[in-house]
């Protein structure tokens, strides 16, 4: 048994279940029948200078989303680009990719983080429209990596 202690990570709420496709529409088929979620609001996205593993890249995803009460559904198909989706893809196939949680202070729990080991792995910032967020390599355990959201007024 663990013993019960404080966790050092304060977060918010878990908000977002993160899951990474081969095909989008199949997917949302699925998991509309067979766990009734949707309906989906599907869309594409380009993401310019997006950083990954420290080196600037490009991608393109096809995402997918949906509420189950409280928790967002995010279905993403990588179309073009080397994105810690594709890589999870290559390495472990479909599934469970990441939790998010949205956060007011993005670099501040980066920097505390980054005393523990805890980097990020790809981030991204839009400034123009008050978005900043980060997947952090939490996935030692358990497989899943948390990603942090801030979003400020505009």
């Amino acid at each position: 048994m663990f013993k019960e202690k404080a966790s050092w990570v304060k977060l918010p709420p878990l908000e977002q279940l993160g899951i990474v496709v081969r095909d989008i529409d199949k997917a949302v088929e699925y998991y509309e029948a067979t766990f009734g979620w949707g309906p989906f609001s599907i869309s594409e996205v380009s993401l310019e200078g997006c950083l990954y593993r420290g080196k600037p890249t490009d991608v393109r995803l096809k995402m997918a989303m949906a509420q189950s009460g409280p928790i967002e559904i995010e279905l993403i198909q990588v179309l073009e680009g080397e994105s810690i989706h594709s890589e999870f893809l290559r390495e472990k196939g479909e599934g469970l990719q990441h939790i998010r949680f949205t956060v007011d202070n993005l670099d501040d729990i980066l920097a505390e983080w980054a005393k523990a080991g805890i980097e990020p792995v790809w981030q991204h910032s839009m400034p123009q429209i008050g978005i900043s967020w980060a997947y952090v390599n939490t996935d030692a355990i358990g497989g899943v990596m948390a990603e942090l959201i801030e979003i400020k007024q505009v």
